[in-house]
């Protein structure tokens, strides 16, 4: 018994058995290179990351359009809308048109909080009436201003009618020295009256 045990001692030791650090050696020596992230972690998570608790990886969908800064924005939108509706909706959009799309949705989602039954409808036809209401205001403006424009220039017109129908003026006459008939007489009192022969015999 004790010779089996030796000769498997022996033949144990004349064996080449690696120790636990030359094969971490030999596995880390020829083990792929590993392979680096394929979306590193970001530093300052969007608001919708880390409202939903999530890791904001690098090219996150929705950290342009939710800033970190910014959270109510993000709470607003995922209240009314939902977070997998909101990347849906901006994953069949261009990258062109999803700022306008997300300013609807917040705009669409506060109107929504505000009237819960009307919505954005609800303000849309508020705005209408009263466009409506200005519309019908400036017009009745517009018509008093032609009254007042066509008011003036009858008024012109019949002051201009009397004008010509207005004799000229007549020019006052010139004082003209009266004749001082007091000292005139019209007989001569030295004149010889019997020179004058009666006209009746």
């Amino acid at each position: 018994m004790e010779a089996r045990l030796k000769t498997s001692v022996a033949a144990a030791t004349s064996m080449n058995i690696s120790t636990p650090t030359e094969e971490s050696d030999y596995s880390n020596s020829h083990s792929p290179p590993s392979s680096p992230l394929a979306h590193p972690v970001v530093l300052s998570p969007c608001a919708a990351c880390k409202i939903l608790r999530r890791r904001c990886i690098e090219k996150c969908m929705l950290a342009p359009y939710f800033p970190p800064t910014d959270p109510h924005k993000f709470t607003i939108a995922h209240r009314v809308f939902g977070a997998s509706n909101i990347i849906k909706l901006l994953q069949e959009l261009p990258e062109s048109r999803r700022a306008d799309a997300v300013s609807s949705m917040v705009y669409e989602a506060n109107a929504r909080l505000r009237d819960p039954v009307y919505g954005c409808a609800g303000t849309i036809c508020q705005l209408q009436k009263q466009l409506s209401a200005l519309q019908a205001e400036l017009a009745k403006t517009q018509a008093e201003v032609v009254n007042l424009q066509c008011r003036q220039s009858n008024f012109l017109t019949l002051i201009r009618m009397q004008m010509d129908q207005q004799p000229p003026p007549v020019s006052p006459p010139q004082h003209q020295q009266t004749p001082n008939y007091e000292n005139a007489s019209f007989f001569d009192d030295n004149a010889n009256l019997g020179s004058f022969e009666p006209l009746w015999t």
